[in-house]
C-alpha cells in the first residue's frame, strides 16, 4: 500500500514540477498580506521538511512548493491550514472545527456579514433616537431655565458695561418664547412684561432709542422684527439706473463689464437698472457715469417714477427734486418732451440739481426755487398734468444710510413732519387739473415706515380733496395698512405700498397714487395747515346772502346818475326811497342777533354759534344803518324846504 502511495505520488508530482520551474523564471514581486500569511503557514512545519525541500530545489530535483506540499499530504491537521490561507483568513481556524470545508466557511461569513450590518444599523437608528430625545430635552430644560432677569439684576447690569453676548441670548430667549407665549410663558409674568425688556434689550444691543424701537415693536410681530432690525445693520445693494436718453441697458451692461465691473439687471420689475455686485474701479468716476450714461441711484428710487407713469408732452411738476434722480427718471420717460418744472426749496442743493439735469441731457426742465406750499399761487392751480412728491420725511427707513436716525428721531419730529406733509399734498392735489386729458394723478411716496407720515397723510387729503386711491401698478409690494391700533383708515388705503428691507432687498419706501375726480375743495384749511369746519348753508342763511348782494347793488345805484337811478331801481325791483321790496312770505320771519332772517322755530332750535360769523354780521348792520341814515336825510331836507 505504501509502495502503491508513493508511485501516485511520482505520478502526480511531474506536472507539478513543470509549474514550479516556470514559477522560477517569472519576475519576483513584492510581497503582499497572503505571502506573508504562507510564511506564516510555513513556519508551522517541521525543520526536517524544511531542509529536504531546499535540498531538493539545490539539486534540481523534484521541487514542491508549500501549497502542493500542504495539498498532498494527508496529515488532517495541515489541511485546514490549506483552506484557510486559500480563502484568505487564519482566523476562523479557531471557530471551525477541523473537519469543516470551504462551502461551510463561505455561508457562516455571509451570515456573519449581514449581521454585523444589521446590527450596525440598529445601533444608528438607536443613536439618532438618543440625540433627538436629547434635543428636545434641550430644548426643554432652555425654556424652563430662561427667567426675566429681577430689578436687582437689572440694576447691576446698568452699572457694568454692557455685555453684549448675555444680551443677544436673552434677545433670542424672548423671541423664542413670545412666539410660543402659551406653552413657554413663566408664570406669573405678561407678555407685556417680555416685551418691555424686549425694548430695552434692543435698544442697549443695536443703539435705538425708546422711541423708535417702541415704534417698530408695535408695527411687527417679534420674529419679522428681528429680520427688520437685522436688515436694518447690512447695506442694501448698489444699483444704477441706465439713462436711455444717451445709451441703451444691454450696451451699458457690456461697457462695464469690461471695465471689470461685475453686474447684473436690477429684476423683471424695472427695464433700465442693474445691480452691481462688484467693481475694480469706481463706479461714479468712470467716462460712462461722467457722460451721463447711468445714474447711482438706489432701488426704492424707480418706484414713485414707475407709480407716477409720465406721458409725452405733459406738464409735470417735480415738489422736490434735488438731487435730480427721480427728475431725470421722468424725464428720460417722457423723451425730453413736455415741460417739467423740478422744485427744490434748498437753495444749497440746486447745485446738485441743475449738475446732474445737465450731465443726464436734460432739456425739458424748468428748476424753480419755491416753497413747495406756494406753489400753486406760482404755477396757478389745476394747470398741470402730475405732480410727483416725495416728500421729505423722517428718514425711518434708510437706517442703514443714516444710522443717526436711531437716535435722534422722537415723536414731535414724526409729528412736524406728518404736519408738513399734509400741507404739501394738499398743495400737489390743487395744482393738478382733474380735466386733463391724460393725466390727472398725484404719487406720494418716502422713505419713511412711520404711519403718522404715510397712511395718515393719505387718509387726510381723502377727506379734504376730491380724489380716490388708485393701484400704483406696481406688482409687488405690501399693501398698506387699514387699520394700526386704534387708527382707522379708508379701505382704499390697500391700494397704497409698502417696501422693507428684508423682505424686498431694498430701503424702506411708502408710495400712494392719487387720482384727482374733480376741482372743488370739500373743505378749506387755513394757510397755518388747521381745519376750519364748512358746513352748508341753510334757507335762511341764503336770503340773507342775497340781501347782503342787493345792499351792494344799492351802494352802485347811489354813484350813479339821478336819471338812471329810476330806470335801475325799476330794473332790480326797488322802490322809489331804494329800499328792497321783500315778498310777503318774509313779514313772519324774525331777525337774530346776528342779522341773519330766521324763521321763529329755527331761531330757537339754533344754538351753535360761529364768533366769525358774528363779527361779520355785526359789520353788515352798521353799514344797513349808515345807509338808511343817509335815505332819510336827504327826505328832511325837502320838507324842510
Amino acid at each position: 500500500m505504501a509502495a502503491n502511495k508513493n508511485k501516485g505520488a511520482k505520478s502526480k508530482n511531474p506536472p507539478l514540477k513543470k509549474k514550479q520551474r516556470n514559477h522560477l523564471f517569472t519576475e519576483k514581486k513584492r510581497p503582499t498580506k497572503k505571502d506573508e500569511v504562507f510564511d506564516d503557514v510555513s513556519d508551522g512545519q517541521s525543520e526536517e521538511e524544511q531542509l529536504e525541500e531546499a535540498e531538493d530545489l539545490l539539486d534540481g530535483d523534484e521541487q514542491v512548493s508549500d501549497f502542493d506540499v500542504a495539498s498532498d499530504i494527508s496529515d488532517d491537521d495541515d489541511a485546514p491550514l490549506a483552506d484557510d490561507f486559500l480563502k484568505g483568513s487564519d482566523d476562523e481556524d479557531e471557530d471551525r472545527g477541523s473537519g469543516s470545508t470551504s462551502g461551510s466557511g463561505s455561508d457562516s461569513d455571509g451570515t456573519d456579514i449581514e449581521e454585523k450590518s444589521r446590527a450596525i444599523d440598529e445601533q444608528r437608528e438607536r443613536e439618532e433616537e438618543d440625540a433627538q430625545a436629547e434635543m428636545q430635552l434641550n430644548i426643554k430644560e432652555e425654556s424652563d431655565e430662561f427667567r426675566l432677569p429681577t430689578k436687582e439684576e437689572l440694576e447691576a447690569e446698568q452699572q457694568r458695561p454692557p455685555d453684549l453676548a448675555n444680551l443677544q441670548m436673552r434677545i433670542k430667549d424672548i423671541v423664542r418664547v413670545l412666539s410660543k407665549f402659551k406653552e413657554l410663558r413663566q408664570e406669573g409674568n405678561t407678555r407685556k412684561d417680555y416685551v418691555d425688556q424686549l425694548k430695552m434689550d434692543l435698544g442697549s444691543y443695536y443703539g435705538y432709542n425708546e422711541f423708535l424701537i417702541g415704534v417698530l415693536v408695535d408695527m411687527f410681530p417679534v420674529v419679522e422684527l428681528m429680520e427688520l432690525i437685522e436688515a436694518f445693520e447690512k447695506p442694501r445693494p448698489t444699483c444704477i439706473r441706465a439713462n436711455t436718453l444717451r445709451t441703451r441697458r444691454r450696451d451699458l451692461a457690456d461697457t462695464l463689464s469690461k471695465r471689470g465691473v461685475e453686474l447684473d439687471q436690477l429684476s423683471k420689475w424695472s427695464k433700465v437698472g442693474l445691480v452691481v455686485y462688484n467693481s475694480h474701479v469706481p463706479i461714479g468716476a468712470t467716462p460712462e457715469y461722467l457722460a451721463g450714461f447711468y445714474y447711482i441711484q438706489g432701488a426704492s428710487s424707480f418706484l414713485p417714477v414707475m407709480a407716477l407713469a409720465p406721458q409725452e408732452k405733459e406738464r409735470v411738476v417735480d415738489m422736490a427734486a434735488a438731487p435730480g434722480g427721480k427728475t431725470t427718471y421722468v424725464a428720460a420717460l417722457m423723451k425730453n418732451s413736455g415741460l417739467i418744472f423740478a422744485n427744490e426749496m434748498k437753495e444749497t442743493r440746486l447745485k446738485s440739481l441743475t449738475a446732474n439735469l445737465h450731465r443726464m441731457g436734460v432739456t425739458n426742465t424748468i428748476v424753480c426755487n419755491y416753497d413747495g406750499r406756494e406753489l400753486p399761487k406760482v404755477l396757478g392751480q389745476n394747470s398741470v398734468d402730475r405732480v410727483l412728491l416725495d416728500a421729505p420725511c423722517s428718514g425711518t427707513g434708510v437706517i442703514t444710510k443714516d444710522p443717526s436716525v436711531k437716535t435722534s428721531k422722537s415723536l414731535d419730529d414724526i409729528q412736524k413732519c406728518a404736519h408738513l406733509q399734509k400741507q404739501l399734498i394738499l398743495a400737489a392735489i390743487d395744482m393738478v387739473d382733474a380735466n386733463s386729458k391724460t393725466g390727472g394723478y398725484i404719487v406720494y411716496s418716502t422713505c419713511s415706515m412711520m404711519v403718522p407720515e404715510n397712511e395718515a397723510v393719505i387718509d387726510y387729503a381723502l377727506k379734504k380733496r376730491d380724489v380716490k386711491v388708485v393701484p400704483c401698478g406696481l406688482d409687488f409690494g405690501c399693501p398698506g395698512y387699514i387699520r394700526f391700533r386704534e387708527h382707522r383708515f379708508h379701505t382704499s388705503l390697500e391700494n397704497t405700498r409698502r417696501f422693507y428691507p428684508h423682505v424686498h432687498n431694498m430701503d424702506g419706501f411708502f408710495v400712494a397714487k392719487l387720482k384727482k375726480m374733480s376741482n372743488t375743495k370739500k373743505n378749506l384749511v387755513s394757510s397755518d395747515g388747521s381745519e376750519t369746519v364748512e358746513q352748508t348753508q341753510r334757507p335762511e342763511e341764503i336770503h340773507s346772502d342775497e340781501d347782503n348782494k342787493k345792499e351792494i347793488e344799492q351802494q352802485k345805484i347811489k354813484k350813479q346818475s339821478p336819471k338812471g337811478k329810476k330806470k335801475s331801481l325799476k330794473a332790480k325791483g326797488l322802490s322809489g326811497n331804494g329800499k328792497v321790496e321783500s315778498p310777503p312770505t318774509l313779514k313772519n320771519r324774525d331777525r337774530s342777533e346776528n342779522g341773519k332772517v330766521e324763521l321763529a322755530a329755527t331761531s330757537k332750535k339754533r344754538k351753535r354759534k360761529f364768533p366769525s360769523k358774528e363779527e361779520i354780521s355785526k359789520a353788515r348792520e352798521e353799514k344797513r344803518k349808515a345807509m338808511r341814515g343817509q335815505k332819510k336825510q336827504p327826505k328832511e331836507d325837502k320838507t324842510g324846504i
